[in-house]
């Protein structure tokens, strides 16, 4: 037996024992893709297995991540912290072996891959991020960003339609240094791929502007044939010398390849059970023997010591370069480490009260202040003139094939591939990606903000166009839903500010949230600056904003962004009646809700019933109000003045409404709903 089979056959027995001792996993297609992962781990990628986190390794995506027993079989024999005894914990509580890949668990996993299509996503994102820090820092003869994206991707991945938007911006912008190995193994849950799936993925790859390579060589289908690597590494080195198209490499294999069912949709998702002693005898192996890797397997991949050369190497080159160009290389140091620019909170706007602008005017002048920021890099969904989200500023050109230092991405019509985009900046480290469209749109990128928020990936949603108060385009644009489904989030901060102040507050929430990303909800119609709004204010989440007609309320008003003016127009209404009102103003309910219980009843007092009023769904304002004027329903085409009137948010409906409250509490005891137990801040932290 070779030194190539006996590795492979070796990583093959070791990945379907992952599997079979946590009796759940998918071993089919380990045993398949086996031979991809030892030619990359091999002979390709350059990695540390004792700094996992050095900056100028290259990049691995598992993007079929339901296959990660073959990824943490490897980052076992390569030497990362993973031993033998994690992967026996396989898909069990707290293990460094969850059942799909999570960056945030084990070292050596770089982004979260379980929903398929994610991960080749991410990765177009990671060799986006590589091409721009390597124009705007490499020098002549100080070239300390080189590095490539690897990716192992199925059929299920190439299916999915984030995958197709993120392709094709991959080949627009000639990433060419990412390299896509497809497992072309004609299996889906369903069965055979002919039911559902007979493109010619290649030519499609083609034509988004991919170099494409096909390999079919004899004897793959067999489990001692598939170990003929030769093929592979010729067409990994003919790929990497195609250095302006992204590349992929389709290899014809067999799913379950040793297995008595290979070839079949039953060696996908299920233990091997009753078929592991036949499979390790085509294998090779002693069937007797599990978890069985020998002194010359681990031998062979053992890359601590070559892993630590690079690293010297590399902070060699570094030193150098910190010589000759100390500025930028103080820049990406600070970059990497993940700190901001001093005094970064100095450069946003001001604004005096009754200043009239729309919220996304606000943020257009927060993202100008925040234009020279060199690790801002993002834009729009095609939606540039009307997001405002151009920065200005430093050099903030657009990011294409030919200018690849430019910080404004185009994106195009592609929510989805954009906000996964956004996730793989986020992994590679050094930015601050930011990504942006109406904010009813987000619908189509819900599957990788949600990623964000797992992840822990600091990714900025600006979603303008954010209520009713679109107007004219109708209830197929106006996003009443779309904010509470972004507060059922977990880990996500979704602001929606009233002015230009609590504007200002949500980017620097957004900015210091590290581990978080945040969703910033603007308006198109203008709204005031507020007499009483204040940044700092404004980053407790929730605050008392104004009391008209007394200090004595007897009623709260809570609201969000562009209802927060009218319902202030309401209580001086209201006051001139001889009621006496609180607004509370809420831009982030999540950050409200993490401040302590003294200071969220000062804003709640006891004994004062609240109404909740807001141009999106009811859903959740039952945590803080007694009740709600929200929307109910979808929205409605016509005039911005008239579509608010209909749906009851104009001064004089809030007037009316509040005083039916104020009427129906009238010495009635009024249950408060913050004075209760945080059940379970205390049990789960994410």
């Amino acid at each position: 037996m070779s030194s190539d089979e006996k590795c492979i056959q070796t990583v093959r027995g070791l990945s379907v024992d992952i599997v079979q001792k946590a009796n759940s996993g998918h071993p089919g297609m380990p045993l398949g893709c086996a031979p991809f992962a030892h030619v990359l781990w091999s002979d390709v990628m350059k990695y540390s297995p004792t700094e996992p986190q050095w900056f100028d390794r290259d990049r691995f995506v598992l993007s079929n991540g339901h296959g990660c027993a073959l990824l943490y079989a490897m980052l076992h024999v390569t030497g990362y912290d993973l031993s033998m005894d994690d992967c026996k914990l396989f898909r069990q509580l707290d293990s460094k072996c969850p059942g799909h890949p999570e960056s945030f668990v084990t070292a050596g996993v770089e982004v979260c891959t379980g929903p398929l299509g994610q991960g080749i996503s991410n990765a177009v994102g990671l060799a986006m991020g590589e091409k721009h820090l390597a124009a705007v820092y490499n020098k002549p003869d100080h070239e300390i960003i080189d590095h490539c994206t690897y990716v192992i991707c199925g059929d299920g991945c190439l299916q999915e339609g984030v995958a197709s938007e993120a392709s094709s911006l991959a080949g627009h912008w000639g990433l060419g240094k990412l390299l896509v190995i497809y497992d072309d193994n004609h299996i889906t849950i369903d069965g055979d791929t002919n039911l559902s799936f007979t493109e010619d993925v290649t030519k499609r790859y083609e034509a988004y502007g991919w170099h494409t390579i096909t390999i079919e060589v004899p004897g793959w289908e067999d489990a001692k044939g598939s170990c003929n690597v030769g093929p592979l590494r010729e067409a990994i080195k003919a790929a990497k010398a195609v250095t302006d198209k992204p590349s992929m490499i389709k290899v014809r294999t067999m799913i379950g390849v040793g297995a008595p069912n290979a070839g079949s949709h039953s060696v996908h998702g299920a233990p091997l059970g009753k078929n592991m002693e036949a499979t390790k005898k085509a294998l090779g192996l002693n069937p007797e023997k599990t978890f069985d890797v020998e002194d010359d397997v681990y031998a062979h991949y053992d890359n601590k010591a070559a892993g630590k050369t690079l690293v010297e190497e590399w902070n060699a080159k570094m030193a150098k370069y910190t010589s000759a160009f100390p500025a930028e290389s103080a820049e990406l140091n600070r970059r990497i480490a993940g700190g901001l620019p001093t005094d970064w909170k100095e450069k946003f706007p001001t604004y005096e009260d009754g200043t009239q602008k729309a919220t996304r005017q606000y943020s257009q002048d927060c993202l100008k202040a925040m234009g020279g920021f060199p690790e801002m890099v993002g834009g729009s969904a095609d939606l540039a003139p009307s997001n405002l989200t151009e920065p200005g500023g430093g050099d903030s050109g657009d990011f294409q094939k030919g200018t690849p230092s430019g910080r404004y991405v185009r994106f195009g019509i592609r929510e989805h591939g954009m906000a996964a985009i956004c996730n793989g900046l986020a992994a590679h480290g050094g930015f601050l990606p930011y990504c942006a469209t109406f904010f009813n749109f987000m619908g189509y990128a819900l599957g990788a903000s949600r990623l964000s928020a797992l992840s822990r990936f600091r990714v900025l949603y600006i979603m303008t166009h954010d209520s009713i108060g679109l107007g004219e385009d109708g209830p197929t644009h106006q996003p009443v839903e779309m904010g509470i489904s972004m507060r059922a989030m977990p880990n996500m901060n979704t602001w929606r500010p009233a002015d230009g102040r609590e504007t200002v507050a949500s980017y620097q929430s957004a900015i210091e949230n590290m581990h978080t990303p945040s969703t910033l909800c603007f308006s198109r119609q203008k709204v005031p600056c507020l007499v009483g709004s204040s940044v700092e204010n404004a980053l407790k989440g929730g605050y008392v904003l104004s009391t008209h007609g007394g200090d004595k309320p007897e009623l709260v008003i809570v609201s969000t962004g562009t209802e927060v003016c009218i319902c202030v127009e309401a209580a001086v209404k209201l006051a001139a009646a001889g009621k006496c009102v609180s607004i509370v103003s809420m831009p982030c309910t999540e950050i409200f809700d993490a401040q302590d219980k003294a200071y969220k009843m000062s804003v709640f007092p006891a004994g004062i019933p609240v109404m909740a009023v807001e141009a999106w769904a009811a859903h959740g304002w039952e945590r803080y109000s007694h009740t709600q004027l929200c929307m109910r329903g979808y929205g409605a085409s016509g005039p911005l003045k008239s579509v608010y009137e209909k749906f009851g948010f104009t001064p004089d409906i809030i007037s009316a409404e509040s005083e039916k409250v104020i009427s129906f509490y009238k010495g009635k005891p009024v249950t408060h709903l913050m004075d209760g137990p945080d059940m379970f801040q205390a049990v789960y932290k994410h």
